[in-house]
């Protein structure tokens, strides 16, 4: 049988525990949830990385806009490899020595729609990003959420086997009074057992969430803030109407509008691009030199099966991009009504287990203690209903984790600023 002194260390223990688990009730500062998100939001390379893009396709849009550089050649034109005058670049009247330079003049148009092109990229890089924003905030809400509530848990089981090890004490002394039997005591410290069992996994879910959150915010080892107000979402019962907007629907617009930029940009490919030369030539001093200039034009020879089926291509990847578009608007209409009415649903149930559930287990636990301690129950019964007390309670709260993370799914669907 287990010494007083080991039993007050227990408690003392449990209490420690109880008191420094992540449930936001140390006096340090805590870490709220917006902290977190900003943490996170403020230390992510994934969100650096889609600013690096948008620059680089602003950057793409000025060039993609001038004319391609000149060109210019250096060469020997008839050189003489056999006979007297070999390898000669003045003797004979036809070796040249020449310099020209060669300029492409792209259409105006045509430039215009490459620059329109990446700026559309530019545009869809800024949705990305937001959307990018977005999904850090919600997950690292969902992070938190998972901490904070595998806390509570692990703090409501301690405050159980606090009260277990109080049980424990009560049963040895009624036995050395004779009041009860020794089976009462060894069903109690089979409870403790029990308990101490329960304790050791919720911590090691609530380590196991902590080490999940520190992914996005570091090592922070503070407590955990008060939970957010989780009865009211971002946008209300109508937010499935703003979807239009999300970043991720907005990404695929800007992808058909690149497509049909793209498109546009084939069809004006029909008409090429004209390409100027100026070159002079040096012969040897008993000749003259000489000027040659010139004009090439690509001639486009089978435009039905080129640039015809190019700008074709094109414009089946607009549709292709629109019809992805309106897919995921569904999925994401589908997706908010499927959480919304699950979210309703669970206030729903935790206001009963609140309002009714809850107290009644309470009730007939402390009705049964009463009973035993007056000399009328039976310990298995006050066992049984202290753990079924337990169970409830753990029941609520993970209800309670699972609208919480409802909640977050809800409230960033868009990004927000976090004060």
């Amino acid at each position: 049988m287990r010494s007083p002194l080991f039993r007050f260390r227990a408690v003392a223990a449990l209490l420690a525990i109880a008191c420094t688990s992540a449930v936001g009730l140390a006096a340090e500062p805590s870490l709220s949830l917006a902290e977190a998100q900003r943490a996170a939001v403020e230390r992510s390379r994934a969100l650096d990385a889609k600013r690096f893009a948008v620059g680089a396709a602003r950057e793409m849009a000025v060039a993609a806009g001038q004319l391609p550089d000149p060109v210019v050649s250096v060469g020997v034109d008839n050189l003489p490899i056999t006979g007297g005058d070999k390898f000669s670049l003045t003797r004979d009247f036809m070796t040249m020595r020449r310099i020209g330079v060669m300029q492409e003049f792209t259409r105006g148009e045509k430039r215009r729609l490459k620059a329109e092109r990446f700026e559309l990229a530019a545009e869809k890089g800024v949705a990305e990003q937001a959307a990018t924003v977005a999904a850090i905030q919600r997950d690292t809400a969902l992070a938190w959420i998972d901490a904070y509530f595998a806390g509570a848990a692990a703090a409501l089981v301690a405050e159980e086997r606090v009260r277990g090890l109080q049980e424990l004490q009560g049963s040895e002394a009624a036995y050395r009074a004779g009041r009860v039997s020794q089976a009462d005591v060894f069903a109690t410290q089979g409870a403790v057992a029990m308990l101490d069992d329960r304790a050791a996994e919720v911590e090691r879910r609530a380590r196991s969430a902590r080490t999940i959150l520190a992914r996005w915010v570091g090592d922070d080892n503070r407590a955990l803030g008060a939970k957010p107000a989780f009865d009211a979402i971002r946008g209300g019962t109508h937010l499935h109407e703003e979807l239009a907007s999300h970043p991720e629907i907005v990404a695929l617009s800007k992808q058909e509008e690149i497509a049909s930029s793209e498109a546009r940009l084939a069809r004006v490919a029909k008409h090429p691009d004209w390409t100027v030369q100026l070159a002079y030539s040096q012969r040897g001093p008993a000749y003259s030199n000489m000027v040659s200039f010139g004009v090439s034009i690509p001639l486009p020879w089978d435009p039905a099966n080129r640039q015809d089926r190019e700008a074709a291509a094109k414009l089946l990847a607009a549709e292709e991009a629109g019809a992805q578009r309106d897919e995921m608007l569904r999925e994401h209409y589908a997706a908010v009504l499927a959480m919304t009415e699950e979210w309703e649903s669970n206030r729903s149930r935790l206001a009963r287990f609140e309002r009714e559930i809850v107290p009644l287990s309470v009730e007939r636990s402390e009705a049964l203690v009463a009973s035993y301690r007056g000399g009328k129950g039976n310990v298995n019964d006050v066992l049984a209903a202290r753990r079924n007390e337990l169970e409830v309670r753990l029941q609520m709260l993970q209800l309670e984790a699972q609208t919480a993370r409802l909640w977050a799914q809800l409230s960033f669907l868009f990004p927000e600023d976090v004060k």
